[in-house]
C-alpha cells in the first residue's frame, strides 16, 4: 500500500464514520474530506471543485427541479386523488398506492412523489379505520424501487451513469430491464405478503377523525376593565406566551366576524376572541390575562368552514422550513396568513401546548387560512395538503403544460437529440419561463445539501480511483473470493452496497463503490456495465433503516414506527431484491 493510497483510505473510512454517526451534516462531512484529499496534494488543484459542474450534478438538480413543477401543476396529485376510488380492502389498498408511487418515482424525485402520497394514504387508513403503518411502509419501500427502473429515478442511477467507460453514458431507460423486473416483483411480493410484516402501531376507530376542530374552540371575551383594550391582539399574546397557549382563529366585535385576524388587530371591549386551546390554557388566559369566557353555542365554529376561509390537514415534508421550529416562533399567522390549530404526530393528535411543540418532518398539522392564499402558504412553508380536503395544486391547464414540457424532454432523451442533462435543465427552464413555478421556487426545489454532498464526493471518489486504492479493494476481493463466480461475486457487490447505503447517503455510497466496482470488472471478466448495475441496485435499495434514505425517515413519525421496525419488511424484500437482480444483471449486462 501506498502513502497515497493511505491517506485515501483513512479519509475514506472517517468520512464512513461521520456519515453512520450522524452528528455532522453529511454535506459538511464531505467538503471536509474534499479539502483534506485537496491539502493532501490527491486532487489537483484545478479540478478540486470540478466536481460541481459536473452532468451528474447538473441533471440531479435540473430534476428536482422539474419535479417541483410536476407538483405544483398537480401531475401526481391528479393520479392521487383517483386512489380514492380502490375500495377499503387492505391488499388492494397497498397494491395500489406502491405500485402508483413506484411508477411516479421513476419519471420524479421519489421523495416527491412519496410524499403527495403520504398523505392519501393516512386518509385511506384512517377512512377504513386501520392503522396508517400498514400502507405507509409499503409506500415508502414502493418509492425507492420505482427509482431503480430509469436513469432520471434516483441520483444513484445519474451517478453510475456517469462512470460508464467507453465515453457514452447509460441512456434514459438502460436501467429499466434491471429496475421494472425488481420492482414488479417488489410491489407484488409487498402486495401479497409483505404489508402484513410492517408493526401495527396506533390502530384508529372506525371513521375516526384525526382532528375535530369544534372539540377545540372556545371563545374568550375582552372585558370593560381589560389592561389589554386599545391595545394589539399581539401583545395580548405575547405576554401570556408562557402560561397560555392559544390559537386566536376569529375575532367577533358588534356581530360582526373575522377569521385569522391580524395580531395588529387593536383589542376593544367587549370583543370575541374565537380560539383553539387546551383546558390549562383557557383557565391561565382567564386567571392572569383576565378574560372571560364567552358564551359558544356552535355558529361560530360553523362560520370557520366559509367561503373565505379554509381549514385544511397538511403534512410536513422534509424540506418544510418548519421543521425545529415551535409556531410561537414562527409567526405563521403575520407571514403566511394561516394558524396553527392542532398537530397530531404517528397518527395521534399531541395535547401539548400547539405553540410549544417542536415540529418534525411527517407531523400533520390542522391549519386555517384564506381559501384564495391557503394552497401557496402550504407551499411556501414545505406543507402538503391531506386529499380530503379537496385541495390542489396548479390547474388542468398547467396539468397539461408541465406534462407536455416534461414529456417533451423525454422525447427528445429517446431520439438521441438532446443528451439527458440539455433536455432536462432545458426542460426546468421552460417551466419557470412558463410560470409553472418561479425562481424562487426553482431554487428552493433543490436539495442543496446532495448537490454539495455530490460535488465534494466526486473528486474524492475520483482520488480513490487514481491512487489505485479501488485496484486494491478490487484485488483483495478477489483474493477472498478465489474461485467463486461471477453471479456469487456480483451477489456480493449488491449485497454489501445495499448494506452500506443503508448507513450512508445512497449518492455517497454509489460514489464510493463504483470505483471499486470497475476494477473488479476487470478481475471478473464480465463487462464493467453489469458492476455498475449492480452498484446501482444495491445503492437505490436501502430498506433495513430509517436513516438509510428520505423515503424511510419521512413515513416514520406518522407511522409510529421505531427504528427496528423496518427490518421486518425490509430484509426480506432486500433479499428478494438481490435474488432477481443479479440473473437478470448477467442476462442483459454480462
Amino acid at each position: 500500500m501506498t502513502t497515497d493510497q493511505g491517506i485515501v483510505f483513512a479519509v475514506l473510512l472517517a468520512t464512513l464514520g461521520l456519515f453512520i454517526w450522524n452528528r455532522i451534516r453529511f454535506d459538511l462531512v464531505a467538503m471536509l474530506a474534499l479539502l483534506v484529499v485537496a491539502i493532501a496534494g490527491l486532487v489537483p488543484s484545478a479540478e478540486l471543485f470540478a466536481g460541481f459542474g459536473h452532468p451528474a450534478v447538473i441533471t440531479v438538480a435540473a430534476v428536482l427541479v422539474i419535479s417541483q413543477g410536476l407538483v405544483n401543476a398537480g401531475v401526481v396529485d391528479s393520479i392521487a386523488r383517483v386512489l380514492g376510488r380502490v375500495g377499503d380492502r387492505p391488499a388492494v389498498q397497498v397494491a395500489t398506492l406502491t405500485g402508483v408511487v413506484a411508477l411516479c418515482s421513476g419519471f420524479i424525485n421519489n421523495v416527491g412523489a412519496l410524499a403527495l402520497l403520504m398523505p392519501v394514504a393516512v386518509w385511506m387508513a384512517r377512512q377504513s379505520g386501520r392503522s396508517p403503518s400498514y400502507l405507509l411502509m409499503p409506500l415508502a419501500f414502493g418509492s425507492l424501487l420505482g427509482g431503480t427502473m430509469t436513469l432520471i429515478g434516483t441520483p444513484p442511477n445519474i451517478i453510475i451513469a456517469s462512470y460508464r467507460e467507453g465515453g457514452s453514458h447509460f441512456g434514459l431507460l438502460d436501467f429499466l430491464p434491471v429496475g421494472a423486473a425488481i420492482t414488479l416483483a417488489g410491489v407484488a411480493f409487498i402486495a401479497l405478503i409483505g404489508w402484513r410484516l410492517t408493526p401495527r402501531r396506533g390502530e384508529a376507530d372506525e371513521g375516526e377523525k384525526l382532528f375535530s376542530v369544534g372539540d377545540y374552540l372556545t371563545e374568550l371575551r375582552i372585558p370593560e376593565e381589560s389592561d389589554y383594550i386599545g391595545r394589539p391582539l399581539h401583545d395580548l399574546l405575547a405576554d401570556n406566551r408562557d402560561d397560555a397557549d392559544l390559537a386566536v382563529v376569529g375575532l367577533i366585535r358588534n356581530g360582526k366576524r373575522q377569521l385569522a385576524p391580524s395580531t395588529y388587530q387593536v383589542l376593544q371591549a367587549g370583543d370575541l376572541l374565537l380560539v383553539q386551546a387546551d383546558t390549562d390554557s383557557l383557565q391561565a388566559a382567564v386567571d392572569k390575562a383576565g378574560l372571560e369566557l364567552g358564551e359558544d353555542n356552535g355558529d361560530n365554529r360553523e362560520d370557520l368552514d366559509q367561503d373565505d376561509y379554509r381549514i385544511a390537514e397538511a403534512v410536513v415534508t422534509p424540506e418544510s422550513s418548519l421543521i425545529g421550529q415551535t409556531a410561537n416562533r414562527l409567526r405563521l399567522l403575520e407571514r403566511q396568513g394561516l394558524v396553527i390549530i392542532a398537530v397530531a404526530r404517528q397518527g395521534h393528535r399531541l395535547k401539548e401546548r400547539v405553540g410549544q411543540i417542536t415540529l418534525r418532518a411527517g407531523d400533520i398539522l390542522l391549519v386555517q387560512g384564506k381559501d384564495d392564499t391557503l394552497n401557496g402558504a402550504l407551499r411556501d412553508i414545505g406543507c402538503l395538503p391531506l386529499a380530503e380536503r379537496g385541495l390542489q395544486f396548479g390547474t388542468q391547464r398547467r396539468t397539461w403544460i408541465a406534462g407536455s414540457i416534461f414529456l417533451g424532454a423525454i422525447a427528445l432523451i429517446l431520439a438521441g437529440w438532446l443528451s439527458a442533462p440539455v433536455a432536462l435543465v432545458g426542460a426546468a427552464v421552460t417551466m419557470v419561463l412558463a410560470d409553472i413555478l418561479d425562481t424562487a421556487e426553482a431554487y428552493r426545489a433543490i436539495d442543496w445539501s446532495i448537490i454539495v454532498l455530490l460535488g465534494a464526493m466526486i473528486p474524492v471518489g475520483g482520488a480513490l480511483d487514481s491512487t489505485g486504492g479501488a485496484g486494491l479493494i478490487a484485488n483483495q476481493l478477489m483474493a477472498v473470493g478465489q474461485g467463486l463466480s461471477p453471479a456469487v461475486l456480483l451477489v456480493v457487490l449488491v449485497a454489501g452496497t445495499m448494506l452500506l447505503s443503508n448507513v450512508v447517503n445512497n449518492a455517497a455510497a454509489a460514489i464510493l463503490v463504483a470505483p471499486i466496482a470497475l476494477s473488479l470488472s476487470s478481475q471478473l471478466g464480465i463487462a464493467s456495465d453489469a458492476t455498475l448495475m449492480a452498484v446501482a441496485v444495491g445503492a437505490s435499495c436501502a430498506f433495513l433503516t430509517p436513516i438509510g434514505h428520505q423515503s424511510n425517515a419521512l413515513v416514520m413519525e406518522p407511522g409510529g414506527f421505531r427504528f427496528g421496525d423496518y427490518w421486518r419488511l425490509g430484509l426480506p424484500l432486500s433479499v428478494l431484491v438481490v435474488a432477481i437482480s443479479v440473473p437478470v444483471i448477467l442476462l442483459v449486462w454480462a
